[in-house]
């Protein structure tokens, strides 16, 4: 039987970089390492997201304790919708990483990309979200490798750095790079990037890519609205208690 069109719009809150840490995060954070997290998750409440999307470098690094862990397994845990997870260059998805010690990918509402498909399918709201996880701190193209559509909505997630061009053999460059022909190679809906901290749309506009920068700096998140009767809007929604808010 096929599907019934879908009737509502879906809507996606996107964030990156919340660099979940014992550290400075949580010295910016009130003393609260999960912060961050707990704020976006809150922001995406707020406008009733169907679905949290985050792109990268959600812990500062692979090496945090238990403690930290186990927070913020409560926090996904009691996050109320689904939560997908794009690992980036500084939390890759390896043996002993904070994914693999935390178990994070055994909540229930909580999807891992790369853990066991690089594709997360939502077959109620006829879409389909993929990325290329980060698995060692290897430099990678952050969007190949991305997939044909196969459902209505088809959006990309990747954690890199943007050029308008790949420079010259033989010049330095920076790490995790793309350029607009692999945004449009994407054919996505939407392109959730990660890796810069402030929020801005790159590429040509052929394939709307957004970063949506790191809560910290932008005290915003992205809120992406898949709309029933096509096209998608992008817009911002706040992030309470972030430093520079």
């Amino acid at each position: 039987m096929p599907l019934i069109p879908a009737t509502d719009d879906i809507v996606i809150v996107h964030s990156s970089d919340l660099h979940v840490d014992d550290g400075y995060t949580a010295r910016a954070w009130g003393g609260d390492g999960n912060a961050p997290l707990t704020a976006v998750l809150d922001a995406a409440k707020g406008v009733a997201a169907d679905i949290v999307l985050l792109t990268g470098d959600i812990f500062e690094h692979n090496r945090l304790k238990s403690p930290i862990l186990d927070r913020t397994r409560e926090v996904l845990s009691a996050a109320g919708l689904p939560v997908v997870i794009l690992p980036g260059n500084h939390d890759p998805l390896m043996a002993g990483s904070v994914w693999d010690r935390g178990t994070l990918g055994n909540i229930d509402n909580v999807h891992i990309l790369g853990e066991e498909s690089h594709t997360v399918s939502f077959s109620g709201h006829e879409l389909d979200i993929w990325g290329r996880a980060h698995t060692d701190y290897d430099d990678i193209n952050p969007l190949a490798g991305s997939p044909d559509r196969t459902a209505r909505w088809h959006i990309v997630a990747g954690h890199g750095h943007f050029m308008e061009e790949r420079p010259a053999d033989g010049k330095p460059a920076p790490s995790w790079l793309f350029t607009p022909d692999d945004i449009d190679a994407t054919g996505a809906d939407y392109v959730a990037l990660g890796h810069w901290n402030r929020k801005i749309q790159v590429g040509n506009g052929t394939v709307p890519a957004w970063y949506s920068g790191s809560p910290d700096y932008t005290a915003t998140v992205n809120v992406v609205r898949l709309k029933a009767s096509g096209g998608i809007d992008v817009s911002n929604a706040p992030v309470e208690g972030a430093p520079s808010a």
